[in-house]
């Protein structure tokens, strides 16, 4: 189903331009319409990240719900797992978070989680989206009805104590020095204070937020200061969040990436030997390395693969209890703990393993050597050069030099129009060129 609205997380787009004050005024109206269920007082939790547009995107959801007769608690910066752990403990109808996420501060979203913390599924973003063009004025509360809106101060502590029961009773971080970059987004106070108050030496970056500087040369999607931070401080490790703080990225203390698949590794591995994996496996998407398939085969588990996106993660996970999951973004969904992807508790369960394994994070971390996989985009103006002949032969070939020990994964993006060809295997030199076949196939049927 083609939506007006809603991608694959949320509502997202360039502020003021795409996420206007009359979409917000309006999504607020049309989710508070959803979510009156019964007859109490209904309230919604809505926190941001640090964007400059998130004043005015806040205010006008704010109007947009109080019109409808929802009471609004404002959360200010705080990451998005908070907010949805929020929904669920603070009891609301409804829970919001305004962020674009690991996007420059120019772009904005709103993400919309139901009572029970999980993002909505397809049939009520549709409903809500069929609100949004409708008409509803004569559905407005009246003036005797509308809700109020107020801040609320402790959040903070609460995701920070909840953060911390995710680590065993005893278990503190002494000793440890620590590198948090928080991308001067929502994580920006929480992060750190909850390292300190585990007792560890924490070197904060990223927590100077002005509204520009999200995400900017900083945070996960640009490591290149933490691991100049980790060296210049001989840390024991550096932590990447993004600028909601639902991925992370780690670097060991020679500052070398460790990227989602190894921490999904680290912790199926610890919880496995834990007897912690619901089910003997976890879930993964098709662009995680055949790698981290080969190492859990190893173990013994399974990998499970579904399309790109946290969303099709988290669904495979509910569908067949399965309770860890992630993508090699660092993106980590964590179920026992989280009702979507928390870079911060993740952060915290590798924590875990390396303080119980006391051995230093390049040794912990390095769980399985990534096979060669190469990565390419072809551009196309208008079309469908996956349905060529051509195409589609090139494709076959690239599959048979690939072998049975080798992936080939050809798929159009969800969000530009650009096809995406990647491969992977143990030959780095077939890997190429079965890449640049496909390529030079899509190439020449774009171009026909």
């Amino acid at each position: 189903m083609v939506r007006k609205y809603f991608g694959t997380d949320g509502i997202r787009g360039l502020a003021n331009r795409v996420i206007t004050p009359e979409l917000a005024l309006k999504v607020g109206q049309a989710a508070g319409l959803t979510f009156r269920r019964g007859e109490h007082r209904h309230r919604v939790v809505i926190g941001k990240d640090t964007r400059l547009s998130g004043y005015m995107i806040e205010t006008a959801l704010v109007a947009g719900f109080t019109s409808v007769g929802m009471d609004v608690l404002l959360l200010g910066p705080m990451p998005t797992p908070a907010v949805a752990m929020l929904t669920r403990s603070m009891r609301a109808d409804l829970g919001v978070m305004i962020s674009a996420s690991h996007n420059p501060f120019d772009d904005n979203g709103i993400k919309l989680f139901g009572p029970d913390g999980y993002k909505l599924g397809d049939d009520v973003e549709s409903n809500i989206e069929m609100l949004i063009d409708g008409d509803l004025g004569p559905r407005l509360a009246r003036s005797a009805d509308l809700g109020r809106a107020k801040r609320i101060d402790g959040v903070h502590d609460r995701y920070i104590e909840f953060a911390k029961r995710t680590l065993p009773r005893a278990l503190d971080l002494e000793g440890m020095r620590i590198v948090v970059d928080c991308a001067n987004g929502a994580a920006y106070r929480v992060a750190p204070a909850a390292l300190w108050e585990l007792g560890a030496d924490v070197i904060s970056i990223g927590v100077e937020p002005n509204g520009f500087n999200i995400n900017k040369e900083c945070g996960s999607t640009d490591i290149a200061a933490m691991v100049a931070k980790v060296r210049e401080t001989r840390a024991d490790i550096g932590i990447a969040l993004d600028g909601d703080a639902d991925r992370v990225i780690i670097v060991d203390e020679r500052g070398h990436v460790v990227d989602g698949d190894q921490l999904l590794a680290v912790i199926a591995d610890s919880w496995h030997q834990d007897n912690r994996l619901q089910r003997p496996g976890i879930v993964a998407t098709v662009m995680s390395n055949l790698g981290l398939e080969r190492h859990l085969a190893s173990l013994g588990l399974e990998l499970v693969r579904t399309p790109v996106g946290d969303r099709y993660v988290l669904e495979q996970m509910r569908a067949n209890g399965y309770n860890v999951g992630g993508e090699p973004s660092g993106h980590i969904i964590l179920s026992d703990y989280a009702t979507t992807g928390d870079g911060f508790v993740a952060a915290l369960q590798v924590l875990a393993v390396i303080k119980a394994q006391n051995r230093a994070v390049s040794e912990v971390c390095h769980r399985f050597e990534p096979l060669p996989q190469v990565l390419k985009n072809v551009r196309y103006k208008a079309g469908k050069p996956l349905e060529s002949s051509n195409v589609r032969l090139a494709i076959a070939d690239a599959q048979e030099k690939l072998g049975r020990n080798g992936r080939l994964l050809v798929r159009p993006s969800g969000t530009e129009p650009v096809i995406r060809v990647m491969a992977e295997g143990d030959d780095p030199l077939v890997v190429e060129a079965a890449v640049d076949d496909v390529c030079a196939a899509l190439t020449q049927a774009a171009a026909a």
